[in-house]
């Protein structure tokens, strides 16, 4: 049997009040929240947030696949799966591939997943947005989430098989951005409500009677798709009531594109039991309906923090912070020499502390360096150190300062030292929280982020983040 082993969801620390949309503009907005990715986050972060407590679980096998689906990469020519390789520590020989571009690509990963062989790592990530007011940026949320998709073995449960999917494809514009453009645009909406009704109603009878199920079967029914309207009439038009994380999503965190049926499919698993049949109907340039069978495994098994303690854990974020964040105003920065460009040499040779944040422990004294050090400043050795990970270490700050002069995209910056619990002190970056909320003493724990980003090239490292 090959299925979901593991699965995982990432959502932002902040949030932003529709409210205060209408309340700054005088019109738009609405109610409830949306995700907001941090100033320090792009895709590429939030995919390997995605993925370690997937990684992180011991497995009988090796990855042998990455998949990382993107409608807003980092880079274009350059493959953002490689930096979320690197961040997780893989092994040289996992191929790792980006699928972006298109909304729809966040359903070829997912398949490409179940259909290559081996332990396969699926990510769908976004940051989505529109000009201030817009439907976009009102309903748009930020994401991520991960699958480890693999066969049963003696060791390892499946915890949802895929039964089957079935996909049509229709040419029609509805949704719509220019590769140099940040923005979308859209169609008149009736005529891509008229378009996905039909595809989706076509689309699920044809599944339905491709794997001879019936709608009274469904545990669970998940609609996904840019187009709110015709996900909402096609859940009425099947006559399947919604899964409950469906509306829950939309309301306090939003629509995240690509990602978002992969946070529904994670979602219906996590309140599914044993023996549910999970229908995910995704509607993009077609529709694809993938048909999932949970097993005994889920009542034993569920991310380290469930997708509802993410949604319900949260800070809110000013909107005018948010527009700055998102390039939409330009604040005047502190007046000190903007970062330099990160040189790629200097990068490739510490890839293993720079990404996977790798230090080096000597096997005799037990001392861990922070960064990794080839010769022991406690006895006469050279390059017989041990690798210590650190990225899933946890710590304390033993003191910290707020810098209000240091450049910075969202100043003060909080710089903290930080004793880890096995071992190693290092000074780094504070990140998802406010100078009063840093104290001597407070747990943390890393996170992968963007410290800059000069002449086009990001300058990825570590930070920490208060434990709650």
């Amino acid at each position: 049997m090959r299925g979901i082993i593991r699965y995982s969801t990432y959502l932002p620390h902040w949030r932003l009040d529709r409210e205060e949309i209408a309340k700054f503009f005088g019109q738009g907005g609405g109610r409830g929240t949306r995700s907001v990715a941090g100033h320090d986050e792009d895709t590429t972060t939030m995919a390997v947030e995605a993925l370690r407590p997937v990684v992180g679980v011991d497995q009988d096998d090796e990855i042998s696949r990455v998949y990382f689906s993107t409608c807003s990469p980092a880079y274009l020519d350059k493959t953002n799966a490689s930096t979320i390789h690197g961040a997780l520590g893989l092994d040289s020989r996992v191929g790792a591939y980006d699928l972006g571009g298109a909304t729809r690509s966040s359903t070829a990963s997912l398949l490409a997943g179940f259909e290559s062989t081996g332990n396969c790592l699926v990510c769908m990530s976004e940051i989505r947005g529109g000009l201030p007011t817009s439907p976009d940026e009102t309903q748009g949320g930020d994401g991520a989430c991960g699958f480890l998709i693999g066969s049963e073995s003696a060791n390892r449960d499946v915890l949802a098989e895929l039964i089957g999917s079935f996909s049509t494809t229709e040419e029609f514009l509805d949704r719509w951005r220019e590769p140099t453009s940040e923005l979308s645009k859209t169609w008149e909406e009736r005529f891509g409500e008229y378009r996905y009704l039909d595809l989706g109603v076509s689309g699920f009878n044809g599944a339905c009677e491709k794997f001879g199920i019936v709608p009274g079967d469904i545990g669970q029914l998940v609609i996904s798709g840019t187009h709110t309207r015709a996900s909402i009439a096609l859940g009425k038009k099947l006559g399947i009531p919604l899964g409950s994380i469906q509306s829950e999503l939309s309301e306090k965190v939003g629509n995240m594109a690509g990602a978002h049926s992969g946070l529904l499919l994670a979602g219906a698993i996590e309140g599914a039991g044993p023996g549910e049949i999970i229908a995910l109907i995704v509607l993009a340039d077609g529709v694809d309906v993938m048909f999932f069978r949970t097993t005994e495994a889920v009542k034993s098994w569920h991310q380290p923090e469930t997708l509802g303690d993410q949604i319900s854990k949260y800070d809110l974020v000013p909107y005018s912070k948010f527009l700055s964040w998102r390039g939409m105003v330009t604040v005047e920065p502190p007046r000190r020499p903007e970062p330099a460009r990160t040189s790629s040499s200097a990068a490739w040779r510490s890839r293993r502390w720079k990404f996977g944040l790798e230090a080096s422990r000597d096997p005799v004294t037990e001392t861990v360096y922070m960064p990794p050090s080839r010769v022991s400043m406690e006895r006469d050795s050279v390059d017989q150190m041990d690798v210590a990970a650190k990225s899933a270490s946890k710590g304390t700050v033993v003191t910290y300062t707020v810098d209000r002069l240091a450049y910075s995209p969202s100043p003060p910056i909080v710089f903290a030292i930080i004793d880890f619990d096995d071992g190693g002190r290092f000074p780094v970056e504070m990140t998802d929280c406010s100078p009063d909320q840093v104290d001597i003493g407070k747990r943390v724990e890393m996170t992968f982020r963007k410290l800059a980003v000069s002449e086009g090239i990001r300058n990825y490292f570590w930070k920490a983040r208060l434990i709650d």
